[in-house]
């Protein structure tokens, strides 16, 4: 039986569900991939943890301060890093660091943050694919809503038209809330904040920034697009009036922050924006704070799906869908 290692980069709450999912499931391992997991190696921004023997679930608390970046994930020999610590597309935010090193060794990457692959994803798939190295974000492009997978297996062969995605819960509960409760966007988000659904700072989530990060990861690592934010055009939700949704209550139509691909001729074009759908179209019925995404081909026709999880729960899981693919792959090549 082989022995896999592993590392966490990011301690936070998705983090940490990361590393228990994955301890959770080391049996699972062992009998449908014949590997030995061992988390060796955790750590935040300022303190880690390792272990060569692999951690426990019990021993993930009392982190030790000055055991944390590249060079103390590289010393922990994991074969595998997840990177799971806070984006930032602007700067590629600390996970940039991480996942260079990594592939720059060959190891493999399960990237969850979103920043380092809108800023750097050209890069960063190059260098994979130089070193040999697998990178793979299933966490970040959406978490629990299947994205890439769907255009890597389910639509293998088509060529994609079009691309809608209701890719951030957030905004698609405030909208929710502002149709169905008649609550302006201050006061919805208000009580998203009280609830633990929105952000202190929820300007990524409500200006579009955050849809506008998984589309481009969609379009890039799904179709082999080189969009950038530049590409974009971005617009959030900050700006719907009362009129606006009297308007759309009186029509019966329902309001999505919607990120939107088409590719025609060659040309691919991408923005982010509210669309408004009449009650006939499923995507008016993902409500709350489910998400979904549409895609629309030229040989399978439109395909829909819709997806919802508790978090941080269904981006761990999200991640670890993406080691069990690194795991069948590492298999077939050993045979």
């Amino acid at each position: 039986m082989s022995v896999v290692r592993i590392a966490i980069a990011g301690f936070g709450s998705v983090g940490r569900a990361t590393a228990h999912l994955l301890l959770s499931r080391r049996q699972r391992y062992r009998e449908v991939h014949g590997a030995e997991i061992r988390l060796v190696a955790v750590c935040g921004s300022r303190s880690g943890l390792a272990e060569p023997d692999g951690l426990e679930a019990g021993h993930l608390d009392a982190l030790e301060p000055g055991m944390s970046g590249p060079a103390f994930i590289d010393a922990s020999g994991a074969d595998i890093l997840i990177e799971a610590g806070p984006s930032d597309f602007r700067t590629g935010g600390p996970g940039l660091a991480y996942i260079r090193s990594t592939l720059s060794a060959g190891r493999d990457a399960i990237v969850i943050s979103k920043g380092a692959l809108v800023h750097s994803g050209p890069d960063l798939r190059a260098l994979a694919r130089s070193t040999g190295a697998m990178l793979k974000l299933s966490g970040a492009a959406a978490a629990a809503l299947p994205t890439i997978d769907l255009l890597d297996h389910s639509l293998r062969g088509c060529e994609v038209l079009e691309i809608e995605g209701i890719l951030n819960a957030t905004t698609n509960y405030l909208l929710d809330a502002m149709m169905n409760q008649n609550l302006g966007f201050d006061e919805a988000l208000a009580r998203a904040q009280a609830g633990g659904f929105a952000e202190a700072d929820p300007r990524n989530d409500t200006e579009g920034w955050d849809t506008a990060s998984k589309l481009i990861l969609i379009a890039n690592f799904g179709l082999d697009a080189d969009l950038t934010m530049d590409d974009l055009v971005v617009e959030g939700i900050g700006s719907i009036a009362a009129h606006d949704l009297e308007t759309w209550q009186k029509h019966r139509l329902v309001p999505k922050l919607v990120g939107s691909l088409s590719r025609r001729d060659g040309v691919t074009r991408a923005a982010v924006g509210v669309r408004t759908y009449p009650l006939s179209d499923p995507l008016a019925h993902v409500s709350g704070k489910n998400k979904a995404i549409r895609i629309t081909t030229d040989a399978m026709g439109e395909t829909i799906a819709i997806g919802s999880g508790t978090e941080p729960l269904a981006t761990a899981a999200a991640a670890l869908k993406d080691l069990e693919h690194i795991l069948t792959a590492r298999a077939a090549r050993a045979t």
